[in-house]
């Protein structure tokens, strides 16, 4: 039986998301000004990488219209598949941000550029970290509550820009203390490319991941087993599989009922264990339920059920 997901979640994604896209616009805009007329080649750097995640906020927008629609002759599966090509999407765009901004640094470091920020600079780079912080944990936050893995990579993308202005700042304060140090500003860029390769690769991982149709962990298997083994007419179980499609999880399971039982009372064991699985916290969206008859005679020692009635 073919289930739809539980909640269309996409308005609350793209609420969460645009509130982010106006702090990132907001936040890209002030650093950009401030990094040129300060003199910081480090700011400058921050402001492009709130860009991206001001591009990325339109990336999930755009999404989020489409992962949510309903199964069709083309996607008989749903569309779940947007969400992990529009995360692998953010953590390709957030890679090639890290690289563009470490390749000029490279280039300032090797050609002796100076610059002496100024003191708005220090200022413009604690504001962000704070803002980006906050929103961080606003959109992971609405993430979990709602199991959305693009927001959840977005708001880690928020965390990066957070992280990524903590470098800024100290480059700058050692620039403004010490203005021997001319090579600070861009050192400073260069440790912001170093955070933001690390987190492109963080988030574009589970989108990864599941191109190769990776499953459940071990604990929600055994989770989804015990639902599955506390309906009282299954016997025992085998056989059983998970794959995720975004951050939904499809289940594949054989459960092994009564021989004598009667085609309809077997059927209807298997909606209702399909049922169980679906109504679990594991996000399961659609369970294949499978029925084996039990026989003494060919009854497997793995089959033998773990857990009381």
């Amino acid at each position: 039986m073919t289930r739809v997901r539980k909640k269309d979640d996409s308005a609350e994604v793209r609420k969460v998301t645009w509130v982010g896209l106006g702090w990132n616009a907001a936040l890209s805009v002030a650093k950009f000004v401030v990094g040129v007329f300060g003199n910081s080649q480090a700011l400058v750097a921050d402001a492009i990488h709130s860009a991206s995640d001001f591009v990325t906020d339109v990336a999930v927008i755009v999404g989020s219209h489409f992962w949510n629609s309903p199964p069709d002759a083309e996607h008989p599966y749903g569309h779940r598949r947007f969400e992990t090509l529009v995360t692998i999407g953010i953590g390709l765009a957030v890679a090639a941000v890290g690289v563009g901004i470490g390749y000029n640094a490279i280039l300032a470091l090797l050609a002796g550029e100076t610059s002496h920020p100024e003191r708005s600079v220090a200022v413009m780079a604690f504001a962000s970290i704070l803002v980006k912080e906050l929103l961080f944990r606003y959109t992971r936050k609405a993430g979990k509550v709602i199991r959305s893995q693009a927001l959840e990579a977005n708001a880690w993308h928020h965390r990066s820009d957070a992280f990524s202005s903590i470098p800024v700042l100290v480059a700058v304060i050692f620039a403004i203390l010490l203005p021997e140090l001319w090579f600070a500003d861009s050192v400073g860029a260069l440790i912001v490319a170093f955070f933001i390769m690390h987190s492109a690769i963080e988030i574009a991982w589970p989108g990864l991941r599941q191109l190769v149709d990776y499953g459940a962990n071990s604990e929600a298997l055994e989770k989804l087993k015990k639902i599955a083994l506390s309906h009282p007419k299954v016997i025992s179980l085998h056989g059983l599989r998970s794959r995720y499609v975004g951050s939904d999880l499809h289940v594949d399971v054989h459960i092994v009922v009564d021989e004598e039982m009667t085609l309809k009372d077997a059927h209807d064991v298997a909606e209702e264990v399909e049922m169980l699985l679906i109504n679990s916290d594991e996000n399961v969206v659609d369970a294949l339920v499978h029925i084996d008859p039990y026989n003494a005679k060919r009854a497997n020692q793995d089959d033998i059920k773990t857990i009381e009635k």
